[in-house]
This record gives structure tokens, C-alpha cells and sequence, in this order.
């Protein structure tokens, strides 16, 4: 006779962080530093820029992988047969202290497969928040929003955490019932959007934390196009503070699923989501409107090139620039300027320097060549 014993906490937070993978918020940056990385236990730990300068990381994980949802894309959907567990809010606690006493991470991102009912799952989440505050955390934590979850579980999720998340996944509800037949898109997501956006909203009482949401890219059939315009209208009409991409990894997902039959490889949909990111810098950052934004015939990005090196293209009207004249705003939209060379060159210019070739700005790397044919001196 076999006996198997029930998994201790460890046991359970090694199979939770590990399935916690599948949700890829903050996943692409531009260095490498910026990835996120497994730490020795095979936990997945996500860094995190610091106001004031530096870096730290959060501990990531699930709560639990048992869910009742049929999202055609994860794997822990209700119809697969993982090894499933949950820890109670207690276990989540105590491990996330020790993480924390030991001077791993200094922050928790917290998500849950769905327990039964949504609001269930978020009274579980928020009681581990709870916890933590009541125990005189101050630090960061990080609430996935369960779809579907009440008006009540959402604004107490909202006064315990420094930051929430509800993903959007898809660009309309079109889109979104491709993914999904269990879950509604206005009733699970955008109610639950609009009213995180009424209780953080400027001058509010929740006001300090942040919102953000996640497209799931290439799953649907949803374009690059559908997705940029649902994610400037997200920024434009609710506030969000980052809207994040994760490119979906065919054989994950529902053989029927349409991004099981798409062109794309799982390396071309990664570069997908570089691009989407590209795009969001140009409309957070850069000043581009979405309908600046150049794609295909089909309304994708093109894999090959960047979008602003594509727009600069496009707009020949537009160069050369003169690097000793022309304002921060058209400094930005040249190929190969990023914010900090344009800053880099707005201090010289300011100290009454003035900039006679590319080296004047420091080394000339390959990005900073591209830039060259756009300028004049």
C-alpha cells in the first residue's frame, strides 16, 4: 500500500510559484535586469524600479491553482488535471515573512486560481493583505482582482494593497468569448475596471494605489491594431496607470483555440509583445497618439522593425532634426533617441555646449547610430 502524504507549505509554494508563470505581467523589459528570474527554490521572483532610485524584488505566487474558469488559454483551466493545492492565508503569511526576514524580496504580487466562487477567492487573498497590514507591513503588495468579484471584495482589496490588477485579456468582447464562454466581458471585467478606476481616481481616499491590466496576445484573433486602440482608450477614459502584455505560448492552451492555429511561432509572439511595449513607451511616454501608430494591412506590427523607426520612415517631412535647436517632444520621436540621451542632450545644450557630432553624446552603440541619418548638427 501506497501512502501519500499531503504537501507541506514548501511543497505547496513550489508548485503554486511555479504555475504562477502563466501569469506574465512585467515579463518583458528592455535589459536584462528587468525580467523577471526563478530564485534557487524555483520561485519566481519579479523586479521592481524603486521611486527613489534602485531596485527590489517581489515574491510572486499563487494562492491557489484549483479553479472553476474555462479560459481556453491556462493550463489550469477546470477541465485539466494538474497537481492542484492552496495555501491557507495563514501558510501565505508565514512564508512570505520569512522571504522577507531573510532579505529575498521586500514586496508580494499575489494572484489565485478561482476557488468556487470569486468572492471566496478574493476573501482569502485579502485576508492574507489583512494580515500583513495588521502585522505592520508596510511594504508593497500587489492584488490580482478575481473577474466577477463584488463590489465589496474589490474596494477592500483596494485599501489593503499598494497596487491591483484586473486583466482585461482580450480586445472587446467579441475577442474576449473566443477565450472564454464561463466569463462575461462587461459583467467581470470592465465593471470591475470602472469602479478600481472610481476608487483611485485623483483626490480620492485610494488615490496612492496603482491599476494596471494585461492583454493575453495572440490567443484570440484579436489585431495589434484592436489591441493598441483598447489599451489608449483604457488610459484615456479610466486612468490606468500600465497596461501590460503577455504573448500567449501555443501548446499551453485549448487545441481549438485560435491562437493554436495562427502563423505565429511562440518566438515570433514574443517578439509580438516587444512590440506592443514599444508601442505603449510611444503613447505613455513619447507622445504619440494610437493613430500615429503604423501597421500592416492586417493591423499588425511588423516583427521586423521597430514602430518608431516605421513612422520615422513614413514621415520624411518630418527629418532631419536639429539636435541643437528642436524641443524635448521632436527630440523623442527620432529613431534612436530615448529619454535619456534626449535629457542628455538638453543638459549640454543647456550649459551652453553645443553638439557637433554623434560622439558628443557618449558612446555611439548601434542604437545611437540609427539615429544619425535623422539628425543634423
Amino acid at each position: 500500500m501506497l501512502l501519500r502524504r499531503s504537501p507541506d507549505t514548501e511543497q505547496k509554494l513550489t508548485v503554486l510559484s511555479k504555475d504562477s508563470q502563466y501569469d506574465l505581467a512585467c515579463a518583458c523589459g528592455t535589459r536584462e535586469e528587468e525580467h523577471r528570474r526563478r530564485s534557487k527554490e524555483q520561485k519566481w521572483i519579479y523586479p521592481v524600479a524603486l521611486p527613489q532610485g534602485g531596485r527590489t524584488f517581489l515574491f510572486k505566487t499563487l494562492l491557489s491553482n484549483e479553479c472553476v474558469n474555462d479560459c481556453r488559454y491556462c493550463p489550469l483551466r477546470n477541465d485539466q488535471d494538474p497537481q492542484r493545492c492552496r495555501l491557507t492565508p495563514e501558510e501565505m503569511v508565514r512564508a512570505f515573512l520569512r522571504y522577507l526576514r531573510e532579505g529575498r524580496v521586500s514586496g508580494l504580487f499575489l494572484s489565485s486560481g478561482v476557488m468556487r466562487t470569486p468572492d471566496e477567492t478574493m476573501g482569502r487573498m485579502n485576508a492574507v493583505a489583512r494580515k500583513l497590514r495588521r502585522g505592520g507591513f508596510r511594504g508593497y503588495i500587489h492584488l490580482k482582482i478575481i473577474p466577477g468579484a463584488s463590489d465589496a471584495a474589490i474596494r477592500a482589496a483596494v485599501s489593503l494593497a499598494s497596487a491591483v490588477s484586473v486583466n482585461i485579456e482580450a480586445a472587446g468582447a467579441q475577442h474576449f468569448q473566443e477565450l472564454t464562454r464561463r466569463k462575461q466581458y462587461q459583467r467581470d471585467i470592465l465593471r470591475s475596471l470602472r469602479m478600481i478606476s472610481r476608487l483611485t481616481s485623483r483626490g480620492s481616499r485610494f488615490d496612492r494605489v496603482k491599476h494596471t491590466t494585461q492583454f493575453i496576445v495572440g490567443a484570440g484573433r484579436d489585431s495589434d491594431r484592436e489591441i493598441v486602440g483598447s489599451s489608449w482608450a483604457l488610459y484615456r477614459t479610466l486612468g490606468l496607470h500600465r497596461v501590460y502584455f503577455s504573448a500567449y505560448q501555443r501548446g499551453l492552451g485549448d487545441r481549438s483555440l485560435p491562437g493554436e492555429r495562427s502563423g505565429y511561432t511562440n518566438e515570433q509572439l514574443l517578439t509580438r509583445e516587444h512590440r506592443l511595449y514599444q508601442v505603449d513607451w510611444l503613447l505613455r511616454r513619447y507622445g504619440f497618439c494610437a493613430d500615429e501608430i503604423p501597421f500592416d494591412l492586417q493591423g499588425n506590427l511588423s516583427l521586423r522593425c521597430d514602430p518608431k523607426e516605421l513612422w520615422a520612415r513614413a514621415h520624411p517631412e518630418f527629418f532631419p532634426v536639429a539636435v541643437n535647436r528642436a524641443d524635448r517632444s521632436r527630440l523623442l520621436r527620432v529613431p534612436g533617441l530615448g529619454e535619456v540621451t534626449v535629457k542628455r542632450i538638453l543638459g549640454l545644450r543647456s550649459s551652453g555646449r553645443r553638439i557637433r557630432r554623434l560622439e558628443d553624446l557618449g558612446r555611439a552603440g548601434a542604437r545611437l547610430r540609427k539615429a544619425d541619418q535623422y539628425l543634423c548638427f
